[in-house]
């Protein structure tokens, strides 16, 4: 049997929850799965729900729930359906390749609509893996007119998401509205600490004892937007700059593939510059 999302986020108040149901029961939805939260600061309910569904009247479904909650609530009544993505990249390859992989066997939860590269350096792991690539190169070009050429490619494809697999290269704020909470980005954590390049060397120069990555909604703010996902390891003195920056890279790669799972079966609600993360 088909499932069915619903995703709520609105002003809490007393009795959510039963007139929700109720009007899924009205509608002979069986639920499945159902989590909610209060954020008790803002006072926002947030809540998703999974049910069998089949011939459902969607729009009739959103409508009742809209009426029957707080004014200004946000109703998402979607079948659950594979997202759609397109990667950009710049020369790393190990976050990449872990997507085309999952890509490859179906285990990622999105097809890979196509690859975007400002170096030709990864066509050949993308078409091996039987995803179409494109070569935008930034040389001689404005950020702006940069940008129309890989909106030009965007384009041709019907997308859910923008992943940046360590696309190296600032977006503007034009770029970032066009695709507001659909772009996901990678880092290493030791921003702002060191800022640039080589940050793996910087890390071993200071000494440092831990290492991570995050995985964020891209916003206006350089590295600053809704934190998807996170982790860290321990490193010691053992460690020089190579085995830091591989063990930073298998990091990268495990952040990026959960935070990617997370918002492809629609567990991630962002509000303000933060999340709320049903995993």
């Amino acid at each position: 049997m088909d499932k069915l999302l619903v995703l709520i986020q609105c002003k809490d108040e007393v009795g959510l929850v039963a007139n929700i149901t109720r009007i899924l029961a009205r509608h002979q939805l069986n639920i499945i799965a159902m989590r909610e939260f209060v954020d008790e600061e803002e006072q926002r309910f947030f809540a998703r729900i999974s049910c069998n569904a089949s011939n459902r009247d969607l729009a009739q479904l959103s409508s009742e729930l809209r009426d029957t909650l707080p004014a200004n609530a946000l109703v998402s009544v979607v079948p659950k359906a594979q997202k759609r993505i397109a990667v950009l990249v710049t020369k790393e390859f190990h976050c990449l390749s872990d997507i085309l992989i999952r890509n490859y066997f179906k285990t990622l939860g999105a097809e890979v609509k196509c690859v975007i590269g400002n170096y030709e350096k990864l066509r050949e792991l993308s078409e091996k893996l039987d995803v179409p690539f494109h070569y935008v190169s930034h040389q001689d070009l404005s950020k702006s007119d940069f940008e129309k050429a890989i909106i030009s490619k965007l384009d041709q494809y019907e997308l859910d998401y923008i992943v940046l697999a360590k696309f190296m290269r600032i977006i503007s704020p034009k770029f970032v509205a066009k695709y507001k909470h659909k772009i996901i980005n990678i880092h290493h954590s030791f921003l702002p600490a060191f800022i640039g390049a080589s940050p793996y060397q910087q890390a071993f120069k200071r000494g440092v004892k831990i290492i991570g990555a995050t995985a964020h909604f891209v916003t206006d703010d350089l590295d600053e937007g809704p934190i998807i996902n996170q982790q860290t390891i321990h490193v010691n003195h053992t460690y020089d700059a190579k085995q830091m920056a591989i063990a930073g890279r298998e990091i990268e790669k495990s952040v990026l593939s959960k935070a990617l799972e997370l918002v492809f079966d629609d567990r991630v609600f962002v509000v303000g510059n933060k999340t709320v993360v049903f995993e």
